[in-house]
């Protein structure tokens, strides 16, 4: 069983940002502006994860204003791509991405990767839950698995990029039952708003994305989950895990902030401070409790060696369950 950020490891991020020292007092000058890339529609995980950074860090007058650059696509490789090209230097410009990139880099042989960017700070871990409206016959995920069994073309499952956390999931899923993960009927959405649609309207069979994502149309009793990817059951979350209906897959989605290529030492560290103030922040603080976002903070050097591994672990996986291309 592969298990990327999981467990142990978010106990380890919660520690790590204990053991901090306290809120650093305000800088003296705060940045004028933050050019952020996010590399996906807007709605979705990354683009919720970069508007919530980008209000700490003015909540805490680190920065006076942050513009967001949405460049959806690819599994945020068109993004990384324009990043790349048009950032190189840049001291204030930055780029939210995270294990939906890797995986998508890794399934396309993408010409772009994340050793071309600066790794600034892992910020947090989410994991991901299937949902399917209300008034579907699926009731959990047990069922869910048992119609894909008999028929592997009777269940569309939609998510975010391909080889995306969303789509390694429902791979894994599949391999639990003996079907190989290229088999699976996967509907990619480039953001968290037409994902949604989707499985609202009935498109897909069955959604998967991180549980913040669909957290309120869950509470509402629009959408009913299925089972969520977790190690045990999240405090305050009425959701049966995958493995407690008998099904041994657990997976962790991450995300993080990448600064440009190019950077001097300088100008590095001057971006890992910042991002560190700002997770430190009340309104990050916040932030994590409002979206059950589990905090897997990580700055600068330790980031970048998580970043290394994680890129060997996914590619593996993605070889594992026949998404990579041939």
């Amino acid at each position: 069983m592969v298990r990327p950020f999981a467990g142990p490891l978010a106990r380890a991020g919660l520690a790590v940002l204990a053991a901090l020292a306290p809120l650093s007092s305000p800088q003296a000058q705060a940045i004028d502006t933050l050019k952020m890339m996010v590399p996906a529609n807007a709605g979705g995980g990354w683009d919720q994860t970069g508007r919530n950074l980008a209000s700490a860090l003015q909540s805490a007058n680190l920065v006076k204003k942050v513009t967001i650059d949405n460049k959806g696509g690819a599994g945020g490789t068109i993004g990384l791509a324009q990043f790349v090209n048009s950032a190189k230097g840049d001291p204030n410009a930055v780029m939210i991405a995270g294990m939906v990139m890797v995986g998508a880099i890794a399934m396309n042989s993408s010409p772009v990767n994340l050793t071309m960017v600066t790794p600034i700070a892992r910020l947090t871990g989410e994991y991901e839950v299937l949902v399917v409206p209300a008034s579907s016959p699926l009731k959990d995920a047990k069922d869910l698995l048992a119609k894909f069994k008999a028929n592997p073309g009777s269940v569309s499952w939609g998510g975010g990029s391909a080889g995306g956390a969303d789509h390694i999931l429902a791979a894994m899923m599949a391999k639990t039952v003996g079907i190989d993960g290229s088999k699976v009927n996967y509907i990619p959405s480039a953001g968290g708003g037409e994902g949604t649609s989707a499985v609202l309207g009935g498109h897909v069979t069955v959604g998967i994305a991180g549980y913040g994502e669909y957290a309120q149309l869950i509470h509402a009793g629009k959408l009913r989950a299925l089972g969520i990817s977790s190690d045990r059951r999240l405090p305050g979350v009425n959701v049966p895990t995958l493995k407690e209906q008998g099904i041994d897959v657990e997976l962790m989605n991450w995300r993080g902030i990448f600064g440009a290529p190019g950077l001097t030492a300088e100008q590095r560290s001057a971006l890992v401070k910042l991002v560190g103030d700002a997770v430190r922040s009340p309104a990050w603080q916040e932030t994590l409790k409002k979206m059950d976002w589990v905090n897997l903070y990580l700055p600068g050097d330790e980031f970048a060696a998580a970043v290394g591994e994680e890129t060997k672990k996914v590619t593996a996986i993605i070889g594992d369950i026949g998404l990579a291309k041939k």
